[in-house]
């Protein structure tokens, strides 16, 4: 153990906390020492990932476990389809391991930073109205409790747990490996192009019936929406990467779009109006109207991921699928009504529904409304505004996402809140794993 006086903050510099013991387990049995110890201490502790949750989810002044130095593949049975990762596996070393088995992850979101254990355990998602989000494909996981156990939670052992461990918040244990039910390797026939957002919202819940995967950008201050339409390829494996029938981006056309537009233009015309908000709607407007049309087929990954160097600041709620063209509609008025400037778009996606125990999708068919703002924009209300809009489509708020709803109010939008709790009282009965965040969300 390490003794630690630099202070953390996550990836949007919206949370900070200082440790009093920062720790890098090698081995299971080196979590649980560290449990041990923590409760000799009187100290909580919790794993860090990658630190890309817009909450305080992670944060500890207690003992810090960084997972860094437990990654990579545990075991795989291809014919089955799974693999059984360590905990501080990055969903950006995913393809790799997959890679090579014929295999890949039935559905991803567009950022690829976060650890497997991060992600899942704060719901994380992409968008597919067939497809769950990533904590659906836990089979199963090993983790240390509260009380220094060691348990294995799958169909098989332990099953009442796994509908609460797949997607836990860091509340109840410390996740040593999980296992992924994932599919057959598949390429993406991705189609981006500009559209009239009234059109889109007519459409939304047709459209999302129709295909695989659909989503859509909606810049505040203009009339448009920027749609991207994903529909999968299954690949031949005797084909070969020659005979596949990829027809990737260039190197050149995705160097443009994805490093000079999404980061280096993006940069600097958010910049520009922090300094200027009244140039806002104007360059909204400008952005849009040279927005272009793209068509390309790739391996799924390198279609699901966006590199994104430009740090903002996230809010998104769950909401049942046909309310969200009303939400958007809302939330359009107010943006105009408040005369907030935003100059980041807002994002819509959705998900199948599922029975893990806090999903945001937890029994219903979802649409998923992120709304965004640059870091180091003022703060104007705009979140805490458009935050009501959305509550009030009956929506849940994504775990790893900001938001202000606490326990009570969390427990009547999930039918299932009482029995993770009560999961949660055997697992982590002296709240090992409790922080400022879960006390605000869970309870005490």
């Amino acid at each position: 153990m390490l003794p630690v006086s630099k202070r953390w903050h996550n990836w949007a510099r919206t949370e900070s906390s200082t440790p009093a013991t920062e720790v890098y387990p090698r081995s299971a049995e080196q979590i649980m020492t560290a449990v041990e110890r923590a409760r000799e201490t009187g100290h909580t502790v919790k794993p860090i990932g990658a630190s890309h949750s817009f909450t305080a989810i992670g944060a500890t002044d207690g003992i810090r476990l960084r997972l860094d130095r437990m990654r990579g593949l545990v075991s795989a049975d291809p014919a089955a389809g799974r693999v059984t990762l360590w905990a501080g596996t990055h969903l950006w070393e995913l393809p790799a391991i997959l890679g090579p088995l014929g295999l890949a992850l039935a559905n991803m979101g567009d950022i690829d930073k976060q650890t497997i254990t991060g992600a899942t355990q704060t719901g994380t998602h992409g968008t597919g109205l067939g497809l769950g989000g990533i904590s659906t494909g836990v089979v199963g996981a090993t983790l240390v409790t509260g009380t220094g156990e060691l348990i294995t939670v799958s169909e098989d052992e332990n099953p009442e747990l796994l509908p609460a461990v797949a997607l836990g918040l860091g509340a109840l244990g410390v996740l040593v490996t999980v296992t992924i039910q994932c599919v057959p390797r598949y390429l993406l026939h991705a189609v981006e192009a500009p559209e009239a957002l009234d059109s889109v919202l007519d459409d939304y819940v047709a459209r999302n019936r129709a295909v695989d995967h659909f989503e859509f950008y909606w810049f505040p201050h203009t009339t448009g929406a920027r749609t991207k339409t994903n529909t999968r390829i299954p690949v031949d494996p005797a084909a070969g990467a020659a005979g596949s029938g990829a027809r990737p981006l260039g190197a050149v056309s995705r160097y443009i779009d994805e490093e000079i537009v999404n980061n280096t233009m993006l940069g600097a015309v958010v910049g520009f109006e922090r300094w200027v908000p009244a140039s806002t709607p104007a360059v909204n407007r400008a952005i849009q109207s040279v927005s272009s049309a793209r068509d390309y087929v790739d391996e799924s990954h390198r279609v699901y991921v966006t590199n994104r160097r430009v740090h903002f600041r996230e809010m998104e709620y769950a909401l049942p699928l046909e309310a969200v063209p009303a939400a958007l509609r809302d939330l359009k008025a107010l943006i105009e009504k408040r005369k907030f400037r935003v100059s980041f778009p807002i994002e819509v996606r959705a998900a199948a529904a599922d029975e893990l125990l806090l999903s945001t999708a937890h029994g219903r068919e979802s649409g998923y409304v992120a709304v965004h703002r640059y870091w180091r924009d003022r703060e104007d209300n705009y979140f805490r505004e458009a935050e009501a809009v959305l509550a009030a489509h009956a929506g849940r708020p994504h775990w790893g996402k900001m938001h202000t709803l606490g326990a009570r109010d969390l427990g009547e939008r999930y039918p299932k809140f009482g029995e993770f709790l009560a999961i949660r009282d055997r697992l982590d009965p002296d709240r090992l794993f409790a922080n400022p965040y879960l006390e605000r969300v869970l309870g005490e």
